[in-house]
């Protein structure tokens, strides 16, 4: 694969809404528009049926929260 790097102009107004999605100082801001690109991707339907059985599961009372967790656990 070859990699190629290219420069690109944006605002100061957009470098100022970078900096504020930055997670640590030394993030690019390459990171953060791939972090942006994966916050827009859609779900795949593997993970869609995941969320809706996890949803199923709740409606059945299948889980626990974590207060019951802890009581159990006697945390």
């Amino acid at each position: 694969m070859i990699t190629m790097t290219t420069t690109i102009q944006v605002s100061e107004k957009l470098v100022e809404q970078l900096k504020i999605r930055k997670m640590y100082d030394k993030e690019s801001y390459e990171d953060i528009i791939w972090d942006l690109l994966e916050d827009s991707k859609e779900l795949s339907e593997e993970t869609k049926r995941h969320i809706e059985q996890s949803r199923k599961e709740i409606e059945e009372g299948k889980t626990k929260t974590l207060e019951q967790i802890k009581k159990q656990l006697k945390l």
